[in-house]
C-alpha cells in the first residue's frame, strides 16, 4: 500500500492509519505492525475499540474539546505515536491538521480507502462523477449550489438525524423526487444500505454512522442556481440597493475571481456581488461591509438562502479601519463611491496584482472615480441597459440609469 514518509533522512516518529469498519484485520501488514510496535495509539473511541486486544500500546481517546488534539500529541514527541483516522486520512480527516503542525517529516502514512470510494463501489457511481459535500458543522445550505438537475452528491453526515434533515431540505427546494440512499457503517458488520426518495418517510433507525448519497430529480418549480455569473435579481431579497443582474454580470467579470481568492464587498447593500463571488468557487470568500443595520440582516439571509453561509459581513460606516478582514485578492466599491476616502481604503488594502473595481450613478461618484483613474491607471467605461415595459396600451424599452464602472490592478 503507498505511503508517505520523511524525504529529509530523519525517522518519522508518528505513523497515521486509515482504518475502516473492516477492523484490524483488513489493515495492510505495514500498519498492523505499525500497531503492533505502538507506545502510544490515539484515535476516536470507536476507532480504538475495533483494535483491541492487538496493541499493548497505551491508547488515548481524542481530547475534548478537540483543540486539544495537536498538543496532546505534541506531549508524545519522539516516541512511537500510531494516530487512528477513518479510511483516508486526507479526505476531509485529520491528516491535513497533522501535516500542517508537525511537518510531513514527522509522518508515516498508511491511507485506507476513504468513504468516497466505498460508497461508489456499493452504488456503481464513478467517482470522477460524484460531488462530495461535508454536512459535520456545516450549514444544510451548502447543498444549494450542488442542486443541479442529475447531479450526483455524496453527503458526509454529522449524526443520525442528518439523513432526514437532507431529505427535508430537497423537498423545500422542489426535488423532493431525488433519489436518496442512505449508507450506514459501510464495511462493518453492521453496514446497510437503503434508498427512499427525498420526499419519503425516513426510515428508523438510523446508525449515527451514514453518509448520504444523492441522485437530484429538479421538479418543474424547483429553486435552482443556474451556473452563470448576474443570477436573476429577484433571488435576492433587497429594499433597491442592488447591482442589477446585467451590471453585476459585468462586475464579475471585471472582479475576474480565481479559486481561493478574497473578496472585500465595500457598502454592499444585498451583497450579490459578493454572494456571486463566493458561488464561484467553493474556496472563495467575501468579506463584507455596510452601514445600514438592516441590510446586514439581509446580506445574512441571502447568503444562507444561496448556499454561501460562510460569507463574512459587518457593519461600519466608511470608510473606517478593518483589521480582522484578511488582505483581499479584490475589492467591490458599489455604494458610496463619492464618500471621501472610501476608493483609497480598498486600493490600500489590495494586494499586488489585486483587482479593484467601483460602480457609479452619480456625477459625483464619476468624479471620484475619474479622479482613481488619473491616480492609479486602470480603464472606465459606461455601462447602458434598457428593458421592455408597457407604455400605455403598447410597449417600449425604457433605459435605466447609466453606470460608470472604474477597473484596475494594482502593481
Amino acid at each position: 500500500m503507498p505511503f508517505l514518509a520523511s524525504h529529509s533522512g530523519a525517522t518519522p516518529w508518528l505513523t497515521l492509519i486509515g482504518l475502516g469498519e473492516d477492523g484490524f484485520e483488513a489493515l495492510s501488514r505495514q500498519a498492523q505492525r505499525a500497531i503492533a510496535d505502538a507506545e502510544v495509539i490515539m484515535g476516536g473511541r470507536r476507532h480504538l475499540a475495533l483494535i483491541e486486544g492487538r496493541s499493548r500500546a497505551e491508547q488515548q481517546p481524542w481530547p475534548s474539546p478537540y483543540a486539544q488534539a495537536m498538543p496532546a500529541l505534541q506531549s508524545h514527541a519522539g516516541r512511537k505515536v500510531v494516530v487512528l483516522a477513518s479510511g483516508d486520512p486526507f479526505f476531509f480527516g485529520a491528516g491535513t491538521q497533522i501535516v500542517a503542525h508537525f511537518g510531513r517529516e514527522a509522518l508515516t502514512v498508511v491511507p485506507g480507502r476513504s468513504c468516497l470510494t466505498a460508497a461508489c463501489a456499493r452504488l456503481g457511481w464513478s467517482v470522477q462523477d460524484v460531488s462530495v459535500v461535508s454536512l459535520c458543522g456545516r450549514a444544510i445550505s451548502r447543498l444549494v449550489p450542488h442542486l443541479q438537475p442529475g447531479a450526483r452528491l455524496l453527503l458526509l453526515s454529522a449524526d443520525e438525524t442528518t439523513p432526514a434533515d437532507v431529505a427535508a431540505f430537497l423537498t423545500e427546494r422542489g426535488c423532493g423526487q431525488s433519489r436518496l440512499h442512505l449508507l450506514e457503517a459501510l464495511d462493518g458488520p453492521d453496514q446497510r444500505l437503503r434508498s427512499l426518495r427525498a420526499c419519503e418517510a425516513m426510515p428508523e433507525p438510523v446508525a449515527r454512522l451514514n453518509m448520504v448519497a444523492v441522485e437530484i430529480v429538479a421538479g418543474a418549480e424547483a429553486r435552482l442556481l443556474p451556473l452563470s455569473s448576474g443570477l436573476p435579481d429577484h433571488f435576492f431579497e433587497h429594499d433597491g440597493q442592488i447591482t442589477k443582474q446585467e451590471i453585476r454580470a459585468v462586475t464579475l467579470s471585471a472582479l475576474a475571481p480565481h479559486p481561493g481568492q478574497i473578496l472585500w464587498d465595500l457598502g454592499a447593500g444585498s451583497g450579490s456581488v459578493g454572494i456571486e463571488w463566493m458561488l464561484r468557487h467553493p474556496a472563495n470568500r467575501t468579506f463584507a461591509v455596510e452601514r445600514d443595520a438592516a441590510r446586514v440582516a439581509r446580506i445574512w439571509r441571502n447568503a444562507e438562502a444561496l448556499g454561501v453561509p460562510e460569507l463574512h459581513v459587518e457593519q461600519h460606516a466608511l470608510p473606517c479601519v478593518l483589521p480582522g478582514f484578511v488582505a483581499p485578492h479584490a475589492v467591490f466599491v458599489g455604494g458610496g463611491v463619492g464618500v471621501p476616502g472610501l476608493l483609497e481604503t480598498g486600493w490600500s488594502a489590495l494586494r499586488p496584482g489585486g483587482r479593484m473595481v467601483a460602480n457609479a450613478v452619480t456625477l459625483e461618484g464619476e468624479q471620484r472615480l475619474f479622479q482613481a483613474f488619473q491616480a492609479w491607471g486602470g480603464a472606465l467605461s459606461r455601462i447602458g441597459v434598457e428593458r421592455l415595459g408597457p407604455i400605455g396600451h403598447v410597449f417600449g424599452f425604457r433605459p435605466a440609469m447609466t453606470v460608470t464602472q472604474y477597473q484596475a490592478v494594482k502593481t
